[in-house]
């Protein structure tokens, strides 16, 4: 994931804030230090509430129903 928003950054420029949720690959390591570095503030979800990021969760259901399950197929 840092070296994916390394790649990023270098053509959008380096975002204030990532509001994220407490998967895997955005709790590693990695990531911390590389938003330490970045002056980047990881913004978590609060657990078991799915409310938070209700946005992207519904954007991700439509993206796989319509895209990604058609793909599949």
């Amino acid at each position: 994931m840092a070296a994916l928003l390394d790649r990023l950054s270098k053509t959008r420029g380096l975002p204030d804030r990532i509001f994220l949720d407490y998967g895997p690959e955005f709790v590693a390591r990695a990531l911390d230090l590389w938003a330490y570095e970045n002056g980047v503030t990881l913004d978590f979800s609060r657990p078991g509430k799915p409310t938070d990021n209700a946005m992207i969760k519904s954007f991700n259901g439509r993206f796989r129903d319509e895209c990604l399950t058609d793909a599949n197929y």
